[in-house]
């Protein structure tokens, strides 16, 4: 399974910016995918993710900023991001869980917002 994750960028604060994530090697119509961050000495969390059937799950510190969605045949996950914060500064990683369970990492993407 390969994540390839873009989209990342420098913006300031109150921009916006938009996350692709293109996978392969699975089923992704069958797969829970998403996004989780990880700001420099803390550790990984997640951001948003969303399930075969389209159920989403968010961050309580980006619901109703950030917006997951999907494609499955284009087997893409996108995190639109919106009103962002200095303290949305962080890797991204996109995030996929197979239809048998197995979890796999993205390579990471740099989102830096400035104040």
């Amino acid at each position: 399974v390969q994540l390839q994750a873009s989209g990342g960028g420098l913006v300031q604060t109150g921009g916006s910016l938009r996350l692709s994530c293109v996978a392969s090697g699975t089923i992704f119509s069958l797969s829970a995918v998403g996004w989780y961050r990880q700001a420099p000495g803390n550790q990984r969390e997640l951001v948003a993710v969303i399930t075969p059937p389209g159920s989403t799950n968010y961050a309580d510190s980006v619901k109703g900023r950030f917006t997951i969605s999907r494609d499955d045949a284009k087997r893409t996950v996108t995190l639109q991001m919106n009103s962002l914060k200095p303290e949305d500064t962080a890797v991204y990683y996109c995030w996929i869980s197979t239809s048998n369970s197995r979890a796999y990492w993205g390579q990471g993407t740099l989102v830096t917002v400035s104040s």
